[in-house]
């Protein structure tokens, strides 16, 4: 049984995705010697951890099962010089996407390894070719909010049981878009929704995740600053 000095919970995020800044952030106050616990529900924490504590020169000691997590002990090394720049790294990383014109109106986005379609935004039947830009902009809202709610909740012990949103959005003047009229704006009107959260725990804890969620979401801060959202937060039983 190690006795750790201080203890970080990293929820269900994996070392390519914050859980290693988390712990370079929770390891900085330490000295050589003291031993830090990291608390993951992420299964490839188990090989890359170890890997990681190599490279650095922190030792890793064991892990153990814990409450609803596996429990990992690092001792401190004599190096933390890194931390600085890391989190310096992290703060200046700017996401690159590239766009080529495709064929009937379409374009497609290259984005690290993924690739996908996107189709012309006034586009109003149930079935297209490809999603819009409108259906990806609302896309990446509802999925910032719903992974971030999670991703908090995960760090906090929170259990949620289903989450489900449901967002919707009209333009100003979709003719003025399309040059069938001359006046008007295409931007985006409002944003309205719901967002459905089931859990056991109690409403103000809920609540309060949800305020989180949205004071710490890219996506939502920088769209509300010229959209009005109105995302509805309710609590199923």
């Amino acid at each position: 049984m190690e006795n750790p000095k201080r203890v970080c919970d990293g929820g269900d995020l994996d070392c390519g995705s914050g859980l290693l800044l988390i712990i370079k952030k929770a390891m900085d106050p330490l000295l050589a010697g003291e031993i830090l616990e990291v608390r993951s529900r992420e299964r490839t924490v188990a090989d890359d951890l170890p890997a990681w504590c190599r490279m650095v020169n922190h030792e890793f000691l064991n892990s153990e099962p814990g409450d609803g997590t596996t429990r990992y002990f690092i001792r401190k090394g004599g190096k933390q010089e890194e931390l600085e720049a890391d989190l310096e790294a992290a703060k200046g990383y700017k996401w690159n996407v590239r766009v080529k014109a495709e064929k009937a109106l379409k374009a497609k986005v290259h984005s690290r390894n993924h690739t996908f379609v996107v189709g012309q935004p006034a586009d109003f039947g149930s079935k297209v070719e490809a999603p819009s830009a409108i259906d990806y902009l609302l896309g990446a809202l509802a999925s910032d909010l719903t992974v971030g709610f999670k991703a908090q909740a995960s760090r906090r012990k929170i259990e949620i049981d289903q989450l489900e949103v449901s967002i919707k959005a009209g333009l100003e003047n979709v003719l003025y878009h399309l040059e069938i009229e001359d006046e008007g704006s295409p931007r985006i009107q409002e944003i309205n929704g719901s967002f459905y959260v089931s859990s056991p725990h109690s409403e103000d804890d809920l609540e309060k995740l949800w305020e989180n969620t949205l004071e710490r979401s890219p996506i939502y801060q920088t769209i509300k600053q010229s959209v009005k959202i109105r995302i509805e937060f309710m609590i199923v039983y």
